[in-house]
């Protein structure tokens, strides 16, 4: 038994290792990230991340924060969890910066001083959506918006996620495109992916 054991556990190990190369570092959020408490970007924006987070109401809104010290691309994107139960949900996003241009839309939350943004919307509600297949996390996508864009100008950079239709849930931010793991990226993927197999990050039941 404990050899059958050893086995299976090696066996996970490797197929997580192994498929490293083609996945986001998976985090999960534990408490709501607010303005006064972000999730902070400690490394590159550029280096990949999916952090499975929630709306825990119509109206939350949460906050991602990473710093700009020279150029930098900056890849942001929206997906939901292809479940009947998650089928409404239309996360939009925005990118917050300095200099940025003042948006068109209406915000629900406050611009710091000097700053603008992009705001990113989703499809509208009943148009239809595109899936695919992640490897890597066993699950399937509904396909969201993108933004893709270098930046430049120095400071506290932001993004907002948001359901503009109220309806809350679970949904996953993606930041970054570089797929580079560090040591610490790995042992967060080897402890969140399985988690993540048995939908254990959702708060959201798929059904």
């Amino acid at each position: 038994m404990k050899v059958v054991f050893s086995i299976s556990v090696l066996s996970f190990i490797v197929l997580c290792v192994a498929n490293l190369a083609i996945a986001h570092v998976p985090y999960i959020e534990k408490e709501d990230f607010l303005e006064e408490h972000p999730f902070v970007v400690h490394d590159s924006i550029e280096n990949s991340k999916a952090i499975y987070a929630w709306f825990d109401t119509g109206a939350d809104v949460d906050v991602y924060a990473f710093e700009v010290k020279s150029t930098v691309r900056v890849y942001a994107q929206a997906l939901v969890i292809a479940c009947p139960s998650l089928g409404n949900l239309l996360p939009w996003f925005a990118v917050v910066g300095p200099r940025l241009p003042a948006p068109e839309e209406e915000l629900p939350f406050n611009l710091p001083d000097g700053y603008g943004a992009i705001v990113v919307k989703n499809k509208n509600p009943g148009e239809p959506r595109n899936t695919f297949y992640e490897p890597f996390s066993a699950k399937t996508y509904y396909d969201g918006p993108t933004f893709d864009q270098e930046v430049s100008t120095p400071g506290q950079w932001y993004v907002y996620y948001w359901d503009p239709y109220h309806l809350g849930g679970d949904y996953v931010a993606v930041l970054g495109y570089k797929e580079t793991f560090s040591l610490s990226d790995t042992l967060r993927s080897l402890i969140n992916t399985p988690k993540i197999w048995f939908n254990l990050e959702l708060h959201t039941k798929c059904r």
